[in-house]
C-alpha cells in the first residue's frame, strides 16, 4: 500500500521504520516534556508487540516519507477487548515536517481505515498539553471523555482519553 499527496508518500511497514518511530517519540518527549528511558522503551515494545501480532483486517499502519525521509506515523490498533474498538497509536510528525498537514493527513487515513474495517469506535490516550494534536483530533470530530492524574515516565502528568464514534 503506498499512496502519495503532493510529495508526501504513505507507506505501510518497511525494514527500519519500527526504528525511527521509535526515536522520533523518545527524542521529541524527551527534549519537550522531560520524558525519561521508560518512555522509550514502552513506546519500542508496545510498538513492537503491535507489528508482530498485526492483521491486515483490523490493524492499520502507515509511514509518512517526503522526499525520502521519514516525516511521521500514525497507527490503528484493532485487538481491543470490544472488537467494535480500535485505538489510534504511535501518531507524530516529525518536527522538521510540521505544519504541512502531515498530521491531518495520517489522522484522516486511519479514521477512513476504521470506518472500511467496521470499527464503531476510535479512541486515544494522550495528555494535556499537546495543543495542536488535541486541536486536529478535534476537528475531526474527537471528543474528550476522560481525564486522571498520573506519574509516568519521570514526569507527573493529566491523561486524556479521546474518541470518536463513526
Amino acid at each position: 500500500m503506498t499512496v502519495e499527496i503532493d510529495g508526501l508518500e504513505l507507506t505501510g511497514y518497511f525494514p527500519g521504520v519500527a526504528g525511527k518511530i521509535i526515536e522520533e517519540h523518545a527524542i521529541y518527549y524527551n527534549e519537550n516534556w522531560g520524558f525519561d528511558i521508560s518512555f522509550e522503551t514502552q513506546v519500542g515494545k508496545e510498538l513492537s508487540e503491535f507489528l508482530m501480532r498485526f492483521q491486515k483486517s483490523r490493524d492499520g499502519f502507515w509511514a509518512a516519507t517526503m522526499s525520502g525521509e521519514f516525516a511521521g506515523s500514525i497507527a490503528i490498533d484493532g485487538s481491543q477487548e470490544n472488537k467494535q474498538d480500535s485505538r489510534l497509536r504511535w501518531f507524530i510528525v516529525d518536527s522538521r515536517f510540521q505544519n504541512r498537514s502531515i498530521g491531518k493527513v495520517l489522522l484522516r487515513e486511519s479514521i477512513e481505515f476504521c470506518r472500511k474495517a467496521g470499527h464503531k469506535r476510535v479512541y486515544l490516550w494522550t495528555f494535556k498539553g499537546l495543543d495542536a494534536a488535541r486541536c486536529l483530533y478535534e476537528q475531526e470530530g474527537f471528543k474528550l471523555c476522560e481525564t486522571r492524574e498520573a506519574r509516568q515516565w519521570g514526569k507527573d502528568i493529566i491523561e486524556q482519553m479521546f474518541e470518536l464514534y463513526l
